[in-house]
């Protein structure tokens, strides 16, 4: 016969790791009815995609005032050949005119307003979404945003 004697501590880590498991089976079941929202567009309906314009300033230890622009998010995802509408609205600096590298999609985004571009890619890659005038760091940049189709 055989006697078992549990400590405190061991009682302890025990309860912890019982208590972890019941913890996360109940999160799980709770998650299971969750529905995932990404990419359930209807077939023939273009997916909506919104991107804004922002901006960051900072000062360096020596007192320079240095700022950068980005688009955001930064990266989307796409599937080949899904019909994609970018709605792409400037909140900070005046105006950013733009190309989609791989494409001959162009135009501009200004403060305050609304640019509208529908995509569709035929092949797989990252393309690039490029400020024209922010390209790189030198110009207040970069401020590219990559679009991933897979």
């Amino acid at each position: 016969m055989h006697i078992y004697i549990l400590k405190k501590r061991s009682f302890f880590i025990f309860f912890l790791i019982f208590v972890s498991v019941i913890s996360a089976s109940i999160l799980f079941y709770v998650n299971s009815k969750a529905v995932t929202t990404f990419n359930q567009s209807e077939k023939g309906h273009a997916r909506e995609i919104h991107l804004v314009t922002g901006e960051f300033k900072a000062k360096t230890e020596d007192g320079q005032e240095i700022e950068a622009y980005r688009w955001d998010p930064g990266t989307i995802f796409i599937n080949k050949n899904e019909k994609v509408i970018l709605r792409i609205y400037g909140v900070n600096g005046r105006e950013h005119p733009f190309i989609i590298e791989g494409t001959k999609i162009e135009g501009v985004v200004k403060q305050g307003e609304e640019s509208v571009v529908e995509v569709q890619f035929n092949k797989e890659g990252i393309y690039r979404l490029v400020c024209l005038t922010h390209p790189d760091k030198h110009s207040n940049g970069p401020m590219i945003a990559y679009i991933v189709v897979d």
